[in-house]
């Protein structure tokens, strides 16, 4: 079985020419919207939540936020010690 795709034509399947925008308004939840960031994390720090995420269904990014959201909410707090 071989499948032909349809070249992409941007005359005719431009989508700007079916839809009017001009009246648009704003997402007023735009600033409650999550940030990008990058951030290093240990190896086993990562794995541990990647399980976390197969045993649940949830991508584990999400787990993380969601661990560190009770960590704001518990304002909990990291103690450490270090040794000399």
């Amino acid at each position: 079985m071989q499948i032909r795709l349809k070249p992409y034509n941007t005359e005719e399947d431009n989508m700007r020419d079916h839809y009017d925008f001009s009246n648009g308004i704003k997402n007023p939840y735009a600033d409650k919207l999550k940030k990008q960031i990058t951030i290093r994390l240990d190896d086993s720090v990562i794995d541990y939540f990647k399980n976390m995420s197969e045993e649940t269904g949830m991508p584990y990014q999400n787990i993380i936020n969601y661990y560190l959201l009770d960590c704001v909410k518990e304002k909990k707090h990291l103690k450490l010690t270090f040794s000399k």
